[in-house]
């Protein structure tokens, strides 16, 4: 890495550190009036992606009206600034009473299918509301989870992050090496949790998402029948006061074996899951993201 680019990663850095000293001794209202300010500078001042929210959300809500899109679209920078702040208010969580101020989940159903059967389970989730937030609270307060992580681009910050993901338990593991260390992990009756709303890296597999052609992300659905585990969809949506739900549903897996078809089948299944969640509260899921970049690259049939 060239120094100019390794200087930028660590100016960055320092400028997130730095700022969430200020951010961990604020209130829950306090820091959500500040991230809302913020989300609106990001989106009416500087336009971060500003061009492909409003496409992204144009394209999937085609009966809206420019009014509603600019709204969904402001909301959705004042979620984004509101996670970041979230984000580095997570080293405020240090016990089970923490997470429970902070997020209301019933985990009972999830362990009366895992735990109680002494089975593994993959779970599947979305950068939807506040999704590490969702990972800490889920360990501390259901079941410690192994979670797929993406290396990000800036070290430092992929360090720290890391660092958040696993000091209560949670553990992490690189996507590059999840499929040996995944198995095992279900095998021996371990959760692996996995986002999968993003585009598959491989461009091997589509269908739609939110009526659009996409890749789709297939790991999830690999895993749970590949090691005959239950698949769970988990989302953490705000209540609109600092706090967060999260849900926990189970898809359908009984009528599937491990076959090409199957998989796509489930993933499928979940993927339809996490749209309609998407489509209830738009302004939850991270639109900034060029979900369908690799669409083209199927030649259309």
């Amino acid at each position: 890495m060239d120094t100019a680019k390794t200087a930028v990663q660590k100016g960055t850095f320092a400028v997130l550190s730095f700022f969430g000293i200020p951010v961990r001794k604020l209130s829950l209202r306090q820091t959500r009036r500040l991230a809302f300010l913020i989300g609106d500078f990001l989106h009416r001042i500087i336009g971060l992606r500003r061009s492909l929210v409003y496409r992204n959300l144009s394209l999937t809500f085609p009966d809206k009206s420019a009014a509603e899109i600019r709204r969904i679209a402001r909301d959705v920078y004042r979620n984004l600034a509101s996670t970041l702040f979230e984000v580095l208010r997570l080293p405020l969580v240090r016990s089970r009473e923490d997470a429970a101020a902070l997020v209301d989940i019933d985990g009972s159903g999830f362990l009366h299918r895992t735990r109680d059967r002494q089975s593994g389970a993959v779970i599947v989730s979305a950068h939807y509301g506040n999704w590490e937030l969702m990972a800490m609270a889920f360990g501390l307060l259901v079941h410690p989870v192994t979670i797929i992580v993406k290396r990000l681009h800036n070290r430092p910050i992929d360090q720290q992050i890391n660092e958040y993901r696993t000091m209560m338990g949670n553990s992490v593991v690189d996507q590059s090496q999840s499929l040996r260390h995944g198995l095992r992990l279900l095998q021996n009756g371990g959760m692996l949790a996995i986002l999968g709303d993003q585009s598959d890296p491989d461009a091997a597999n589509y269908g739609e998402f939110l009526g659009r052609r996409a890749s789709i992300f297939h790991g999830p659905a690999f895993f749970a029948l590949k090691a005959n585990v239950p698949l769970f969809v988990t989302i953490c949506h705000s209540n609109g006061d600092g706090r967060y739900t999260i849900d926990i549903r189970e898809v359908e897996t009984s009528d599937l074996s491990f076959s090409k078809d199957d998989i796509a089948t489930l993933a499928s299944r979940y993927t339809s899951v996490l749209e309609e969640e998407i489509l209830r509260r738009p302004e939850e899921w991270f639109w900034l993201h060029d979900r369908w970049k690799r669409s083209d690259r199927e030649p259309a049939s």
